[in-house]
């Protein structure tokens, strides 16, 4: 950032001196929420890691040193972007979304194979997930489509930039559907999200459903009469492919409908269904829900952490708040909520639009994915894998985590508040190309 001198008198001979302009600073909140959670994150997954512990030679300190390493990492990642005008972002954009495509495209054919799909490349010895970063992707690229489609007469964006839109998410949904239902229901909810922030009409929004819903049936149907095809004849074959053991994935369709089969025909209570193999981690999950309580039973002393098989990813909320009680769990989940209305605030005080659609975008794929994944461990919803931001172990997630935040800071300190100087404002409108220099008339 340019300084500013403006001239003041010293005491000593009335000469003018140089006085620098007070340099903006990003927002408290934002860096307080992401510390809060990383030091949660520290002290459950020590507990959540026992597990894996127990299965390798790693040693008792090798998880969460490398939890650590990933967390200073993120840590390094959110105040190198918080340091970026976010008119950075505008070319970062569609170069992050390119590689992330590219990545889905190489998982979908020779990726490898992660709890019966292809999820996953490894590069340098590091495991990849492209699916969060297509996430956060999506969120980037509808931010650039609406902000270049806004309507010049109303608020909202414009027809063709509704179905750039349409086509953005349907694409990267085609990606993500066949890794997993959830991420594509979670993309969904984030798009709709943002185009209902941005002033999409609601007309416009009814005839995306209709379109996203007449593309989902095709594909369904083509899925189905796939596998229908790749069923084997022979009767024992048929058992080994339903069991999963002569098969290296098993059928997405099958996988689906069992879910919510099982998660919508529970005539019994909970606590009473008896633990199977394929019922297991969410019976744990609800035995370590039980035994926290309202208080927990304090850090360190999960009595579930070590048979939970996914303790340290896909049910740490269990295990949050097994040791936190009921008020941790609440806590968790007010910092998500907190970070979400603090977004809003932010952005309802951007004079321009861009910067506004992204601070919010990034908010909503983080709360919406901490929800989702609450909503999962405590059986709201279907069983499905979930991390929850920051405070799950993967290193993925903590990347595209700790550029979302990133970018939310960089909007606190770089976008332009209503209400500031002349000045500044024209300063910003010379640092964004003609077509981002509309201004914000999202109504938040």
């Amino acid at each position: 950032m340019a300084v500013e001198l403006n001239p003041v008198l010293t005491e000593e001979n009335n000469i003018p001196a140089a006085k620098p302009q007070a340099v903006a600073k990003a927002d408290k909140h934002i860096w307080g929420i992401f510390i809060a959670l990383c030091i949660i994150s520290v002290i459950e997954l020590y507990s959540a890691s026992s597990r894996e512990v127990a299965s390798s030679s790693i040693g008792v300190m090798g998880p969460i040193l490398r939890h650590l390493a990933m967390l200073l990492g993120g840590f390094v990642l959110v105040w190198f972007f918080s340091r970026r005008h976010y008119s950075y972002f505008i070319p970062f954009s569609i170069g992050f979304a390119a590689i992330s495509v590219a990545m889905m495209l190489y998982v979908m054919f020779f990726g490898d194979i992660v709890n019966g799909a292809r999820r996953s490349l490894t590069i340098l010895g590091i495991g990849i997930y492209p699916a969060e970063m297509v996430k956060i992707s999506a969120v980037l690229m509808i931010a650039l489509v609406m902000t270049w489609n806004q309507n010049p007469k109303d608020i909202g964006i414009t027809s063709r930039g509704v179905i750039y839109s349409g086509l953005i998410v349907l694409g990267l949904s085609g990606l993500l559907i066949e890794q997993g239902l959830t991420n594509t229901l979670l993309l969904l909810a984030i798009s709709y999200s943002i185009m209902i922030i941005g002033g999409v009409k609601l007309l416009h929004l009814l005839a995306l459903t209709g379109f996203y819903a007449v593309c989902g049936g095709l594909f369904i149907g083509y899925l189905y009469i796939s596998e229908v095809r790749e069923i084997p004849a022979d009767a024992e074959q048929q058992t080994e492919l339903a069991t999963g053991s002569g098969a290296k994935h098993e059928s997405r369709i099958a996988t689906w409908m069992a879910r919510l089969d099982r998660h919508g025909s529970d005539s019994i209570p909970k606590w009473e269904i008896p633990a199977t193999g394929k019922n297991r981690q969410e019976i744990l999950s609800y035995m370590a829900q039980a035994n926290g309580g309202i208080y927990g039973v304090g850090p360190g002393n999960s009595r579930e952490a070590s048979r939970l098989p996914l303790a340290f990813s896909d049910y740490i909320f269990a295990i949050v708040i097994e040791e936190l009680g009921l008020i941790g769990g609440l806590v968790v989940l007010m910092l998500y909520l907190w970070l979400l209305g603090r977004a809003s605030g932010i952005a309802s005080h951007c004079n321009r639009t861009y910067p506004a659609l992204m601070v919010m975008g990034m908010a909503v794929m983080i709360a919406f994915q901490a929800l989702f994944h609450m909503g999962i461990v405590s059986g709201v919803f279907p069983v499905s894998g979930q991390p929850l931001p920051l405070i799950s172990k993967g290193g993925t997630s903590i990347v595209v985590t700790a550029l979302a935040f990133g970018i939310m800071l960089s909007v606190s300190r770089t976008a332009t508040r209503q209400g500031n100087k002349k000045q500044e404002i024209r300063d910003e409108l010379e640092s964004l190309p003609e077509q981002f220099r509309d201004e914000n008339r999202m109504q938040l």
